[in-house]
């Protein structure tokens, strides 16, 4: 079918418009229409492509979830290494550092300093302007191909904004993570289906991009901060980002142009106690040479770039008591023992209680009524009991055997085959309604 020129034209105006909004909602947080008008944009175009299916292309906004993998994932080889970051908790070794770029340049250094993302990295490679290629880092010399679910994320634009040869074939790296909302949820909803529960949202972002099936990550809402860029256009790290998020890339605004180390700690520092109010895990702050010329001449490791550094931020763990261990009933039937603690503050807020996720767990760490256990915010998001004081055992403390009745209503609790969790096969259970009902 001959496509009329009046309807090629419409459809590259409406992506462009689509490709504007996108940029300025999921990337800039600053929307210029409301949800209707966006949908309307997009309803239009999709009325368009099926009128008309030759317009259909990958980079259109209405192909962001695509078919189901089979056979496994690609691999795909980097052709500049994906290194690891060299990492430290230690003030005195992130001196050190500054003291060898000092030596080795001949000068001080001028350093970006940038939040640590608690994600996953990953590849992003640009031909023509067009998303062709995201791969995971791997081995940092091979990674995955998970382009099919690259696509599916909002912030990650399917065309970059310019028409600028020199940065329309570009590859960019960054960090894909979960939100914590959206990884409190997840796990709320794997615990009611007696589904294994995600460690932390990186864990949760990890499985997720390396999901067979597209429309699995594309419903748990993953983002992505870019924080490199690969081109020769760019003289310093700091202008590449700043320029890559004008051409429709997503960068974390916290980041700082410092004239020497003391300017950097002062950064890092007034980060420790405000990491806990964002709504993405952060541990800690990567610190990086900004001259381009000047990382080329510090070079690398075999495993690490030698003008950057990971300063980290160590988990925060208290101890406190375990009052008790009660059981609670899901609006599935699931039952979970969560303990009861005695108040403490941790990473800034006061815990009270923290869940023990099931039997099989609560069994591994041998937690018991009365014991004295060490806690942190996993992936400082949920209170988690990391392990028993064992040193402080006094005798006196209870095991909690697992029950074979519902404490609730007193019908037995049924495991099902190759499930770790244990459920009151009740349905008319006080505990299941009124958890049905709160869901509701």
């Amino acid at each position: 079918m001959t496509i009329p020129e009046n309807i090629r034209n419409k459809v590259k105006e409406i992506r462009k418009q689509i490709d504007f909004h996108n940029y300025r909602y999921y990337v800039l947080n600053q929307p210029l229409i409301s949800d209707y008008e966006y949908d309307m944009l997009l309803k239009e175009l999709i009325s368009i492509e099926k009128q008309y299916p030759e317009t259909i292309s990958p980079d259109s906004p209405t192909q962001r979830i695509g078919e189901q993998l089979t056979g496994g994932f690609k691999e795909v080889e980097h052709k500049i290494p994906m290194l690891s970051l060299d990492n430290t908790y230690s003030k005195e070794e992130v001196v050190e550092f500054d003291k060898r770029m000092q030596r080795e340049l001949g000068r001080q250094a001028e350093y970006v300093v940038e939040l640590k993302i608690d994600g996953l990295a990953v590849s992003l490679i640009y031909k023509d302007g067009v998303l062709v290629q995201g791969s995971t880092r791997g081995d940092g010399a091979v990674g995955d191909d998970i382009t099919h679910n690259i696509r599916t994320i909002k912030s990650i634009p399917l065309r970059v904004l310019t028409d600028d040869r020199e940065i329309m074939d570009i590859e960019v790296r960054g960090e894909i993570y979960m939100p914590i909302d959206t990884f409190r949820n997840l796990n709320k909803e794997r615990e009611e289906k007696g589904e294994p529960l995600f460690a932390n949202p990186r864990n949760a972002a990890a499985g997720t991009v390396k999901h067979l099936d597209p429309k699995v990550a594309y419903y748990r809402n993953l983002d992505i901060f870019i924080h490199t860029v690969l081109s020769e256009k760019y003289q310093a790290h700091y202008d590449a980002l700043i320029a890559s998020n004008k051409i429709g890339f997503k960068v974390n605004p916290n980041m700082k142009l410092c004239k020497n180390i003391d300017e950097v700690f002062d950064y890092c520092e007034s980060w420790k106690s405000r990491r806990n109010k964002l709504p993405y895990g952060m541990d800690g702050m990567v610190i990086k040479v900004n001259y381009f010329e000047d990382q080329e001449k510090l070079g690398t490791t075999e495993k690490n770039p030698r003008w950057s550094i990971a300063y980290k931020f160590p988990a925060q763990q208290v101890t406190t008591k375990v009052e008790d261990i009660v059981l609670q009933i899901g609006r599935t039937g699931i039952v979970t023992p969560v303990a009861i603690l005695t108040p403490v503050k941790v990473s800034g807020s006061t815990v009270s209680r923290a869940t023990l996720h099931n039997f099989d767990e609560l069994a591994r760490k041998d937690v018991r009524v009365g014991d004295t256990v060490f806690i942190e915010k996993g992936g400082e998001v949920i209170p988690e009991v990391v392990k028993v004081v064992l040193e402080k055992r006094t005798g006196k403390e209870k095991k909690v055997e697992i029950p074979k009745k519902c404490p609730v209503c007193g019908s037995r609790l049924v495991r099902q085959e190759r499930e770790v969790a244990i459920r009151c096969d009740n349905t008319r259970c006080p505990s299941q309604v009124k958890a049905r009902i709160e869901h509701f």
